[in-house]
């Protein structure tokens, strides 16, 4: 029987809009994109491998005409979608309303090339009305979308790979550049420098309490002798010192006391009392940054998990579409929200009038509406059956949503001067005499009624004249503070400002810029590593516009001018790439002029050593002095977690003068030594003697601090492992400490691989016991980030190793042994079957097999012509005998 046939991207979505069509209806997803550019030499076709411009994947040479393949991971789909139409008696492409699923219902098109009559299906939430309403008004496919699509896709492709293999042979392997990921990791090393370049300065103040009518009044002291206090933002951070031209007075730490001790003697009388009224306005809806943002801040969410998490609530059809810069909201979602506010909080929370905004945001498109709860009418979060970060964000969307319909908040600001001798205090309070929409929602904050309190500073009835009581007074020291790292949310919030990139990308930006080691992510914050200063170094100095800030803000000016038909994509694309000053031409240009060690460096003001980039991290060079006291060269290997931003000359004088002697252990008489590895700080038991053999060692907890360090807590480390006892099963138990803290581990004997859990709090390594490590043994082993499984789907034949599937932040996942992969867009875990997931590994494997073995070829290819040149050298001057330096 003929059916219609409906292509989504997703099995949710998928099962979501199934529930509103007819009977004659066939759902069936895409699982994402069905072709793109190649990904590697493998998926190229034999033919065009010959072609210079085949590893690119965009001919160059023919109006960069892009070469797509079909993943061999798609292939079975497409094979379904095309069984699945044969019966078809028509075509509805309902992909995703914005450019990148226009491209995907493009490409499904060109794939399918369907004789039956075929439209495009648009909506912006799945619910049953919208379903209805896209139904009764299909379109035809929006090319102008489609080329803008196509337009970015491309020149990503053209920056990415022309750079990133000078960055292979430059820095290190495996490194790669982008259009907006470079910026990014620039502003990270620039914020880096900053702090580097920090001189911190220290001041003091004074703070008392007063009491009135037995309340406490907290003030502050801004003025004496009629010299403005200094405070933090006085001071130069370059300097450390007051601004030149700030006139403030700078508090000691002896004369602040002293004062202290004369105000606590003398009578405190209120020179003057200030009232303002302030008003607050509800924040716009949110859109996909501002999402980003405040799921961050408020959920510790990372803009990957956000955007996971949002799409899923978007195609089980709870949300709208969640890529958008738009913060209009339609009529229907107006109504809702004030319908919620009415019914929630009553007639008197509700604005004056239906409110909307308008972007302030460089380069918005407001095509599409804010997001917001789906529906007409909106699902409160205790009713909508969600749980876990689903409600959360749910619960932020819904929140912020309604609030942007309610009444301003209206509060008096009171600035209350107090006088004591020749010095000024100063008072300050908030009343909330209207909360308005901060009864819903308080930007920043997870509970709004906690907030508001937190928000009121309320003072008692106070005149000027009237005297007050000095219950105590104290001189407080501070030190000012260097800039802070950027947070994804600080990151997404600037790269949206500046107009660079798009909203919907920076989630899959930040993920690359960890995932390829520019940064780590330590508290919220990105540290960037010294293998970004290197690449960035090296990009400012040769290609100083593709990562600078308002080049890239053009270029997406540019690029939303294609999308708009204002500008051709081809003289562009013609101009950036090609000529005497197009890319290409400049990379074959400057790559004979780099040299790479200059750039497998970094060299840090104020640290008496060069970093260098090696093959297996960073590692330092410099001077140390000998036993005799002669200044000799030395080296080191650098912990993996310290940032250019730790580095400091106390940590490379640790690091360079190489093992320290703690004394000799109680009870074997042997040198307990401390010394540093690529894992960090770890004492030792002794010299290595034999290769076969090595001495004990344990790694130091995060919370001992190597300059604390004793012989006696070296002694205690240097007790793991302990033996705890047998296992039922076979096997023996152990106690030890490791890179990431202190761990119970079950060595099953027999070849098989260890099993392993890290201790909880409340647990002690060097107490803990048999019976208490069974039971956490006994536990299900959590994957990355302390995760559990979502499914186990067993042992493949031949094979030792469970496969497991897990939810991490950069999406769903396969793990099995040391080797993960990531599922595709659009596959569900529980659809997923272990033969995929033998596939995905497969492929996984196979990568990091080809990068392995060009690293050992470059490797050998290096060692080679090393040799090379030291036999011919030496046959010149056999007398001199040539010895490698390492690196």
């Amino acid at each position: 029987m003929a059916h219609t046939l409906v292509i989504v991207e997703s099995p949710t979505k998928a099962r979501t809009i199934k529930s509103f069509l007819p009977k004659d209806f066939q759902v069936i997803a895409s699982m994402g994109h069905v072709r793109d550019l190649p990904k590697g030499a493998s998926e190229i076709p034999a033919a065009m491998k010959k072609e210079k411009w085949s590893r690119i994947g965009v001919n160059t040479t023919e109006d960069f005409e892009p070469l797509y393949v079909v993943p061999k991971d798609k292939k079975k789909v497409v094979r379904e979608l095309k069984s699945a139409l044969k019966d078809a008696k028509e075509l509805l492409l309902a992909t995703d309303e914005d450019r990148e699923g226009e491209s995907i219902s493009w490409h499904l098109l060109e794939l399918l090339k369907p004789k039956v009559p075929t439209k495009r299906m648009v909506f912006h939430e799945i619910t049953k009305q919208a379903i209805t309403k896209a139904l009764q008004k299909p379109r035809d496919l929006d090319m102008e979308l489609v080329h803008a699509q196509e337009t970015r896709r491309i020149l990503d492709r053209l920056v990415g790979y022309t750079l990133s293999p000078l960055l292979w042979k430059k820095v290190a392997w495996g490194l790669s550049a982008g259009r907006v990921q470079s910026v990014s990791v620039r502003l990270l090393v620039k914020r880096e420098r900053e702090r580097r370049a920090f001189q911190k300065g220290n001041y003091w103040d004074l703070k008392t309490i007063l009491e009135k009518n037995n309340t406490p009044i907290d003030a502050r002291l801004i003025n004496y002798a009629g010299q403005k206090i200094a405070s933090g933002s006085d001071f130069d951070e370059k300097t450390g010192k007051i601004k030149t031209s700030s006139k403030a007075k700078l508090l000691k730490e002896d004369e602040a006391r002293q004062l202290a001790e004369l105000f606590s003697k003398n009578k405190w009388k209120i020179k003057s009392v200030d009232k303002k009224p302030a008003v607050r306005k509800p924040v716009p809806p949110f859109t996909t940054s501002t999402l980003q943002q405040e799921a961050n801040r408020k959920l510790r969410l990372s803009a990957r998990e956000t955007m996971r998490c949002a799409q899923g609530l978007y195609e089980r059809g709870f949300i709208t579409y969640m890529r958008t810069d738009s913060v209009n909201l339609s009529e229907q979602a107006i109504k809702a929200a004030r319908k919620c506010v009415e019914l929630r909080y009553g007639k008197e929370y509700l604005s004056e009038s239906p409110r909307q905004f308008k972007s302030n945001t460089r380069n918005a498109q407001e095509a599409h509406e804010a997001i917001r709860p789906a529906g007409e009418s909106f699902r409160t979060p205790n009713e909508s059956g969600l749980s876990g970060r689903d409600l959360s964000l749910y619960e932020l969307i819904w929140k912020r949503t309604v609030a942007s319909q309610m009444a301003e908040a209206r509060l008096t600001m009171l600035s209350v001067d107090i006088g004591v001798c020749d010095a000024i205090f100063r008072a300050s309070g908030k009343n909330i005499d209207f909360p308005g929409f901060f009864r819903a929602y308080v930007e920043g904050s997870d509970d709004p009624e906690a907030a508001l309190e937190g928000q009121e500073i309320i003072l008692p009835s106070l005149s000027s004249g009237d005297e007050l009581i000095p219950k105590k007074i104290d001189a407080i020291g501070h030190e000012t503070k260097p800039p802070a790292r950027y947070s994804e949310a600080s990151l997404v919030k600037t790269l949206e400002k500046e107009g660079i990139g798009r909203p919907s990308t920076y989630a899959s930006i930040i993920g690359t810029i960890v995932d390829r080691g520019y940064a780590s992510l330590n508290a919220n914050a990105l540290a960037p590593t010294f293998t970004a200063f290197a690449v960035t170094s090296l990009l400012e100095e040769h290609f100083p516009d593709l990562v600078d800030t308002t080049f890239t803000a053009r270029m997406e000016s540019s690029l939303d001018e294609i999308s708009a038909g204002s500008i051709d994509w081809l003289p562009y694309l013609e101009s950036f790439y090609k000529g005497s000053k197009g890319l290409a031409a400049q990379v074959d240009k400057r790559e004979g002029d780099i040299d790479g060690k200059a750039y497998r460096k970094v060299d840090l003001e104020g640290i008496t050593c060069t970093v260098r980039i090696g093959s297996n991290g960073p590692w330092l060079e410099g001077k140390r002095i000998n036993e005799k006291g002669e200044e000799v060269d030395a080296k080191g290997n650098l912990p993996m977690d310290i940032t250019p931003g730790d580095l400091d000359q106390q940590k490379v004088k640790q690091i360079l003068d190489g093992p320290s002697d703690l004394g000799a252990h109680p009870e074997t008489g042997e040198k307990v030594y401390l010394r540093f590895g690529p894992w960090g700080p770890f004492v030792q038991l002794g010299e290595a003697i034999d290769k076969k053999e090595k001495p004990r060692r344990s790694s130091l907890p995060k919370d001992i601090k190597t300059q604390e360090l004793t012989l006696a807590q070296a002694v205690k480390l240097l007790s793991l492992p302990r033996k705890l006892g047998d296992h039922p099963d076979g096997g023996i138990i152990e106690a030890r400490t490791g890179q990431f803290g202190p761990y119970v581990v079950w060595d099953k004997g027999n070849g098989e691989k260890p099993d392993n859990r890290s201790l909880k709090k409340e647990d002690d390594v060097y107490q803990i016991e048999l019976k208490r490590a069974l039971e956490l043994l006994s536990i299900p082993k959590l994957g990355r980030g302390g995760r559990l499984a979502l499914r186990d789907l067993g042992i493949p034949k031949g094979e030792k190793e469970n496969i497991h599937v897990y939810n991490g932040p950069y999406g769903l996942y396969v793990k099995q042994g040391k080797i993960n992969a990531s599922l595709p867009k659009g596959q569900n875990a529980d659809d997923l079957t272990i033969e995929e997931a033998i596939e995905l590994l497969k492929d996984k494997k196979s990568i990091k097999s080809k990068a392995k073995s060009k690293n050992t070829k470059k490797k050998s290819s290096s060692k080679s012509k090393s040799a090379r040149q030291t036999k011919t050298v030496s046959s010149k001057s056999s007398s001199k005998k040539l010895v490698k330096p390492k690196e």
